[in-house]
């Protein structure tokens, strides 16, 4: 193990912990610190989104599932944190494995709050997001030189508990640049909906792209006025991202080249 990482172990009787991403999925795509940080930790605290190639990587022994996924199982935040704590007051080096990156809507934000006042050292450790790396997987840059200079990432599931939603879609939909939406395949009808009630041309191209860069990744295409009806009849499922602008029509021109699209 390397002397960084155990450092604070050696020291004293608390551990360290590190929010990890883990990109994607693609388990190449795995930064080198965060490959090396699952090889060290002694605790690994992981969502189901790094994918099973990335999670079997990982001793079983050492891992602990506290992810949520929509609509299925739901592990509690409070708990998440908790078991940061704990288990890192127990000397442990321990690695919050996240998909993508940790701080792009994966509370990583909440959790090294929660880890600063309780006493806890950590680390972030930066993950590719799928909100671009999505996106590239399916032939799709978020940004285009010709058309396009500005891109906005979206969550399409906030906190149910918010007394209105934080997202101005009215705004997005004045802006002109590439919206990508994370987590947002249940409720695509009502921000599609909305998007159009603002203005945004309804031949809009969209792409959905369910769990990029895995083994069985799926691009689905349409326009802002189909992709509802296009999301059922292929069966897109989270995980996935959508992608709404000129660039996700760049996919139909460079597909057939494109390798594992």
């Amino acid at each position: 193990m390397s002397e960084d990482t155990h450092e604070g172990k050696r020291e004293s009787t608390v551990g360290k912990v590190y929010l990890v991403g883990s990109g994607p999925g693609d388990p190449d795509l795995l930064t080198v610190k965060a490959k090396r940080l699952l090889g060290e930790a002694d605790v690994v605290l992981h969502d189901k989104l790094p994918g099973p190639e990335i999670l079997g990587l990982i001793p079983e022994e050492k891992r602990e599932d506290v992810g949520k996924r929509a609509g299925g199982e739901w592990t509690p935040q409070e708990y998440t944190n908790t078991r940061l704590v704990e288990t890192a007051q127990q000397g442990n080096v321990v690695v919050r494995l996240k998909g993508g990156d940790p701080t792009v809507f994966g509370r990583g934000g909440e959790e090294m709050v929660h880890l600063a006042e309780n006493g806890i050292p950590f680390e972030i450790v930066p993950g590719i997001t799928s909100a671009i790396a999505g996106a590239e997987a399916a032939g799709i840059p978020v940004t285009h030189r010709d058309y396009v200079s500005s891109v906005s990432f979206v969550t399409g599931h906030e906190d149910p508990t918010k007394d209105e939603s934080a997202v101005d879609w009215e705004a997005l939909a004045n802006t002109g640049g590439t919206i990508v939406v994370l987590m947002g395949v249940g409720k695509l009808p009502g921000y599609t909906d909305e998007l159009l009630k603002y203005g945004l041309d309804p031949e809009t191209p969209v792409a959905l792209v369910e769990r990029a860069t895995w083994p069985d990744q799926r691009v689905a295409t349409g326009t802002l006025d189909t992709i509802v009806d296009v999301r059922d009849s292929e069966g897109i499922e989270p995980p996935a991202i959508t992608v709404i602008g000129e660039v996700a029509g760049e996919r139909e021109r460079v597909v057939e080249f494109l390798e594992g699209a």
